[in-house]
């Protein structure tokens, strides 16, 4: 048990590869790169232990055929979902970042400030083949539909790369920036290459993708582990119910520590919080890259200068 166990975890963090030679094991999930599923992984194994997963590591153009082909029972795959027949939910969304030089001008950004398309406008934009953000290739195929996917910013290269890996390494070469999810950024990390977040660009909506006529137990109960059902409420095992914080609570409404619930001493506390914070000044940090209207020229110059002043004092 324990050596499956290692096996399926192992395997959650596996690099993309070819799976074309993968053996049956008794549930495959697929996932596409940037996606790192070990989180899933290890419940499943705590919860359906007599049932070996794989985890098979799938470029993102494949993963949908590989479902139809029944090379996996369950995908994590990015949206939206060409392929019909396929059902999914949504998990989650990345950001887009620009991976950029570390001796680049917006390397000077601090890492919490976001750039903006606009910002890319002089500066030659990687794109290639298997680019997962669905830029439109030019405005006349934006037209009038809101829902229209962002225009690729910044200059064309003369080619575009076959695969990300490809435009990393032109990057890295001085050729041009590159737009990717937050997760392949990652998933590509080079010590000479650094990112910030692009404020404007697209989404990264990430989905569970199974074939509707398909729908086992199984597949329903890695379902439910993705959409955190407990052990007790996922429609595949069936366990003792877990105690509640109500559970332990007397008939008086009082909790096991003898304070009563939602009493004056709970409003009271939050009122001392409350006091408290403002008497510091502290304030919530924002989430997500700082937005600034001023362009990156502008903060970088602005930063410069202030540099400039206290080397003159």
């Amino acid at each position: 048990m324990e050596e499956t166990a290692r096996s399926a975890e192992h395997d959650a963090d596996r690099p993309a590869e070819d799976v074309t030679d993968a053996q049956t094991p008794g549930f495959r999930l697929a996932y596409v790169p940037g996606v790192t599923p070990s989180k899933w992984v290890r419940t499943w194994i705590d919860r359906v232990p007599d049932v070996r997963l794989e985890a098979l590591a799938v470029p993102a153009s494949q993963v949908e055929a590989l479902l139809h082909d029944g090379g996996a029972d369950v995908a994590i795959l990015r949206r939206p979902v060409r392929s019909e027949g396929l059902s999914h939910i949504a998990m989650y969304t990345e950001v887009p970042v620009v991976v950029v030089p570390r001796d680049h001008v917006f390397a000077a950004l601090e890492s919490d400030e976001a750039l903006t398309v606009a910002d890319l406008a002089d500066e030659v934009v990687l794109h290639p083949l298997d680019d997962v953000l669905g830029w439109a290739p030019s405005a006349a195929a934006s037209g009038a539909d809101d829902e229209a996917p962002p225009v690729l910013p910044g200059k064309p290269a003369l080619e575009r790369p076959a695969t990300t890996a490809d435009a990393i390494e032109l990057v890295a070469a001085g050729i041009g920036l590159l737009v990717v999810p937050q997760s392949l950024a990652r998933l590509h990390h080079r010590k000479d290459l650094t990112y910030r977040t692009l404020d404007g660009g697209p989404e990264a909506p990430v989905a569970l993708g199974w074939v509707t006529e398909e729908k086992s137990d199984l597949v329903e109960e890695f379902i439910g582990i993705v959409r955190g059902r407990t052990a007790n409420s996922s429609r595949g095992v069936a366990g003792p119910t877990p105690p509640t914080p109500e559970a332990g609570k007397k008939a008086d409404g009082r909790s096991p520590s003898g304070t009563k619930s939602g009493g004056k001493a709970g409003q009271a506390t939050k009122g001392t919080r409350t006091a408290s914070a403002a008497r510091s000044g502290a304030k919530q940090a924002p989430k997500g890259g700082k937005k600034s209207g001023k362009s990156v020229a502008k903060r970088l110059g602005k930063s410069q200068s202030m540099k400039g002043r206290k080397k003159g004092r």
